[in-house]
């Protein structure tokens, strides 16, 4: 066998990774990995915007546990992937992102689309790789994948010059192939915690995307049944224990109805599974000053950012869970817990059933324009099965989508998370029914956000990927219009006021199928006619400009 390029062992390397799908939008300078891949085990999936491929690399990413991946070609194309990867480093997404660039032999030329890419996205991401050694191409693809999901998971860039992919190399170059599982697990702390719930009285838990991460669902069900302790969770890992689960009490984020606020500033002891100390949780300033805190993350800097932690644990959440439930299963010990917090998750209970009755006018609101909130329960009471998956996208839609949504499985809700970035709906709704096509797939997206990257609804038609998108059309960018009128008394029209467009229209005119919704009883015939339709549905739904979501308040008190 004669010489081979480097081209050809990267795509080789990628197929020895199992990679099921790149996602991708073509370009000169990726040109030769697209030759190397066509009709390979891995399934390139071509996207109308390289924003919208990083998109849907990081959401497969984060239903998969394994790293998504995108290819992007030089310049423009490496410059329209950066806000999804700031989104991915946000929300630690398992991401590796191949970039070509201009050849190493055209460097200072200015040549077509050359631009110096590694140093505008190294602060952005785990890790940037550049190689320019051809014979080690395989490596930096095997290495680049082992960090995006190694550790704390999150993104990863990979650089290969067009000339360096065009190189010939010996074809006795190996392919490295490295698999690296085992994760810490601090035993003695997992001592110390548990004697810790022995002497509390108000714990809680909040497990979060690091437990999703981890695997660590089933432990958590199993941690919280044999102590007792009520459990919230955020982030992806909404759903490792239900919300309908009596020890569950839903989302940990502080706009959601329920018993969070109350169980944060009330609680003695707080153990935080995978969890981050950030907005959601005010930087800790919510949790009382004489709250006991335990927090378990596989990131050691993670560790006491922003409030300061009894028990900081370097660890693996699902050996540390593992641990803790093999200690509990100890003739007598999670029989010292029965009944121990009965009080307090009653409290709780209580505190939770008067919040939820203060929304209960808006879930159930007959009003038009149709109040969000309607939509939202609308969408979760239709959605009902396990396997359905909705995606939230928006300012205000995501909150009123967040506040709503009933998690009965892991892995079924995508949102944006801590970088707030519009547009993730429609390339997070395509793949999560690329990777789930028996299921229902639903976007509740805000007429705003949804403007990105609308062209994927092309994408979905042409892939035949069937999802439902249902707009909040309240005219404009609601959660900035609301935070300017709340901070200056008035809402400043250019920058805010969309108007009307006939988003249903445009969406039939790509070839789906598009519903008006203007009164809130035409909601579900919408939603039941847009899913037997077979093809992706837009539902615009005309909601109330006037309606200010908690998120809109915050934004405001910036």
């Amino acid at each position: 066998m004669g010489p081979v390029t480097s081209a050809q062992l990267a795509a080789e390397a990628l197929i020895a990774r199992k990679v099921g799908y790149i996602f991708t939008l073509s370009g000169g300078h990726i040109t030769p990995l697209y030759k190397h891949l066509e009709n390979s085990p891995v399934r390139l999936f071509d996207t109308r915007h390289e924003q919208a491929a990083v998109f849907m690399a990081e959401a497969y990413g984060r239903l998969t546990r394994r790293p998504g991946v995108a290819m992007v070609t030089a310049g423009p194309g490496f410059t329209n992937a950066l806000s999804a990867v700031a989104n991915a480093k946000m929300a630690n997404s398992p991401l590796l992102l191949i970039s070509g660039c201009a050849g190493v032999c055209k460097c200072e030329k200015l040549d077509l689309q050359d631009v110096p890419q590694a140093p505008v996205i190294a602060p952005m991401v785990k890790k940037a790789f550049v190689c320019h050694t051809a014979e080690r191409v395989p490596e930096f693809v095997d290495l680049a994948y082992r960090t995006a999901a190694g550790g704390r998971p999150g993104p990863v860039y990979l650089e290969l010059p067009v000339d360096v992919l065009a190189r010939e190399c010996p074809s006795q170059v190996k392919l490295p192939h490295t698999e690296v599982s085992s994760h810490p697990v601090d035993l003695a702390a997992a001592d110390r915690l548990l004697e810790m719930i022995q002497s509390a009285k108000r714990p809680m838990i909040v497990a979060g995307s690091g437990a999703w991460y981890a695997g660590a669902g089933s432990e958590l069900v199993a941690f919280a049944e044999k102590t007792g302790i009520p459990t919230f969770t955020s982030g992806m890992g909404r759903g490792l224990i239900p919300d309908t689960h009596p020890l569950c009490f839903e989302s940990a984020v502080g706009t959601r109805p329920g018993a969070i606020l109350y169980a944060q500033s009330d609680a003695d002891l707080i153990v935080l599974l995978g969890n981050r100390i950030s907005l959601y949780y005010m930087f800790g300033d919510l949790f009382d000053t004489r709250t006991k805190i335990v927090q378990v993350d596989i990131a050691a800097e993670e560790l006491g950012r922003n409030r300061s932690v009894e028990l900081p644990v370097v660890s693996d959440i699902q050996g540390f869970l593992q641990y803790c439930n093999r200690r509990l299963d100890e003739p007598g010990r999670s029989a010292e817990l029965t009944g121990k917090f009965a009080e307090w998750i009653e409290a709780l209970r209580k505190n939770e059933g008067q919040s939820k009755n203060m929304m209960q006018a808006h879930w159930e609101s007959e009003q038009t324009p149709i109040h969000a909130m309607r939509l939202a329960r609308e969408i979760d009471h239709f959605l009902d099965r396990e396997d359905d998956m909705v995606v939230a996208d928006g300012g205000d839609t995501q909150v009123w989508m967040g506040m709503t949504r009933t998690m009965r499985r892991p892995g079924r809700y995508l949102e944006s998370g801590l970088f707030g970035c519009l547009g993730v709906g429609l390339p997070y709704a395509n793949a999560a029914k690329l990777l789930n096509p028996d299921s229902r797939v639903c976007l509740m997206t805000g007429d705003g956000s949804v403007g990105f990257n609308f062209m994927e609804f092309e994408t979905a038609i042409r892939k035949g990927l069937p999802i439902v998108v249902a707009i909040s059309n309240d005219l404009g960018w609601g959660m900035i219009r609301h935070s300017q009128q709340l901070k200056l008394g008035r809402a400043i029209e250019t920058g805010t006021h969309i108007g009307n467009v006939p988003y249903h229209r445009l969406v039939e005119a790509l070839g789906g199928r598009g519903f008006l919704v203007e009164r809130p009883e035409q909601i579900r015939p919408a939603l039941e006619e847009a899913f037997a339709a077979g093809v992706p549905a837009c539902i615009n739904v005309m909601t109330d400009p006037d309606t200010i979501s908690p998120g809109s308040i915050a934004l405001a008190n910036v």
